[in-house]
């Protein structure tokens, strides 16, 4: 009797170690196909004659892509295409410079970050013809001028900083040109 007890804890345990390799292995091999959902497949449709080939941190990052696709508006999808597409079209050292600035930006702090995203947005919501013409003001500093007025833009007091902001566009020109030290 002691035998057959032996016995069957061997064989539980070997059951267990089966069981536990086969539940590692189905972790390592990512997100099957078919646990996809309709809507999943849908959108990584083109996918499907690959999936099972690609890296099993990949697949789980597609599904996490595939599901915040569901959940965008007609006209975020639009702009996540317009991204992609821009991104394409990038060169492999663009968009080397491009991943680094993304790395630099979520080392800011939050406060830094959430300071960096008004700022776009105040950006994007000026007319295009002053989006180029403070482009090409920025291109035209030199090295040291651009180091020179974001010092001199950082030491502004949060009164100065508000002031900044109720400016009309030729007192904010005025005032920049002022930081700037009057140079073009």
């Amino acid at each position: 009797m002691r035998s057959s007890t032996i016995n069957s804890l061997a064989k539980a345990a070997v059951l267990l170690l089966a069981f536990a390799a086969a539940s590692a292995w189905a972790a390592d091999a990512g997100v099957p196909w078919n646990s996809l959902t309709p809507a999943e497949q849908q959108v990584l449709k083109p996918l499907e004659p690959k999936w099972d080939q690609l890296p099993a941190e990949r697949r789980q990052q597609l599904q996490l892509g595939a599901r915040r696709w569901a959940g965008m508006s007609p006209e975020q999808r639009a702009q996540a295409r317009e991204r992609l597409q821009r991104w394409k079209q990038m060169s492999p050292e663009q968009r080397a410079q491009a991943r680094e600035r993304y790395r630099r930006f979520k080392a800011l702090p939050p406060q830094a970050q959430e300071r960096l995203r008004r700022a776009r947005q105040w950006y994007h919501q000026l007319p295009p013809e002053r989006q180029k013409a403070l482009r090409e003001r920025w291109r035209s500093m030199s090295p040291e001028q651009r180091q020179q007025l974001r010092r001199r833009l950082r030491s502004l007091s949060p009164e100065q900083r508000q002031r900044l902001r109720g400016m009309t566009p030729e007192e904010r020109r005025r005032f920049m040109e002022g930081l700037r030290g009057g140079q073009q």
